[in-house]
């Protein structure tokens, strides 16, 4: 078995008790003082979680003349400098390499965020389509920390340059933190107010201490993926992979049409003749919680499985997301799950489970 990758944050997680797993190649904290207690200080007032397990890489070059456009889902000749957007690295099928997110800091600088489990893949995948530039895979030298919840301005502020209320939703700014560079986005995976920080590995120790002593409550994995899946956001392995298409997983809509990109044929195919699976949200109208992997059963027979749940501690009941054949799944009739342990029914529902 290879040794687990630790981030630069890993000793000090060791100072607060973390219990710590295995996660994508990386030892990571799953939880401090509990989820349940984690998830309230990111709904209530701000949690910090250490995501430098994700991926960073830089281009510079001509955005037009490179093949850089071409590569995902993102128009990033149309994107505005300081914006970023979130989008998909497809194969030819339209199946989803990764999601991601896509920075543009100037007329031919760009930063890539992508998720830890697929940066190799990624890199590769990108870095073969480009005729010019420079692409420059920068995980291992960054750090990132999320700020998320009703006070992470309040206590983020004092720490930066400028003024947090200039930043929009998915903007971002390059800054001065503590004597170092650092960009912060106002992005999340919590669907709380919140800022994404970049830092090299260095200074990412003293921001996390700063921001604790300010009032952030650390967070690990386990309260994060609640909080993600109480706003219905994918996770990558589990609601998207290489078989999975955008539209199929529900999330068609953040893919523009106006630009070339890999996959974009398959995807307008599905888009005219329909797709073979088609997402669903669901509650169990109990505390029961669903998991990754149950089957999904209409009419007593299979049509699907889930692909995320939970327990929501916001609306008091199992939430889940879930993968159905479109042919097999009828609207109105009733649905249950089906594992070893038992049967539960389950209530199709909208996106997001959580509304503030």
């Amino acid at each position: 078995m290879d040794k687990l990758k630790r981030t630069a944050l890993f000793e000090k997680h060791q100072e607060l008790n973390a219990k710590n797993i295995g996660f994508c190649g990386w030892e990571m904290p799953v939880q401090y003082a509990g989820i349940l207690k984690e998830h309230e200080a990111c709904r209530n007032n701000a949690a910090l979680f250490d995501t430098s397990h994700m991926g960073e890489f830089f281009f510079e070059g001509n955005l037009l003349f490179s093949g850089i456009n071409d590569t995902t889902t993102v128009d990033v000749l149309k994107l505005p400098i300081g914006k970023c957007k979130y989008g998909f690295l497809l194969n030819k099928d339209g199946g989803v390499i990764d999601d991601l997110i896509v920075y543009k800091a100037g007329p031919d600088r760009l930063m890539f965020v992508v998720n830890a489990s697929r940066i190799e893949i990624d890199y590769e995948t990108i870095n073969s389509q480009l005729h010019n530039g420079v692409f420059t895979n920068a995980s291992e030298q960054t750090s990132k920390l999320d700020i998320q919840g009703p006070k992470a301005k309040e206590i983020l502020q004092d720490l930066v340059t400028f003024d947090l209320d200039e930043l929009s939703f998915f903007s971002f700014a390059e800054t001065d933190i503590m004597d170092s560079f650092a960009l912060v986005s106002r992005t999340g995976y919590t669907g709380e107010v919140g800022y994404e920080l970049y830092l090299d590995n260095t200074t990412a120790p003293l921001v996390w201490d700063k921001l604790i002593k300010r009032g952030a409550i650390p967070a690990g994995l386990g309260a994060r993926d609640v909080l993600r899946l109480e706003m219905g956001y994918s996770l990558y392995g589990q609601e998207l992979d290489e078989t999975t298409t955008p539209i199929e997983a529900g999330i068609g809509f953040f893919v523009g049409y106006e630009k070339h990109f890999t996959g974009k044929e398959a995807l307008l195919k599905q888009k005219e003749e329909g797709a073979p699976k088609q997402a669903i949200a669901f509650t169990t109208n109990s505390k029961r919680a669903p998991r990754h992997g149950m089957d999904i059963y209409q009419n007593d027979q299979k049509i699907g499985v889930v692909t995320s749940g939970t327990f929501s501690p916001s609306i008091n009941s199992g939430i889940g997301l879930g993968s159905v054949q479109t042919k097999l799944y009828k609207k109105d009739a009733p649905i249950e799950l089906r594992n070893e342990r038992g049967n539960i029914p389950i209530f199709k529902t909208t996106l997001p489970f959580y509304k503030k």
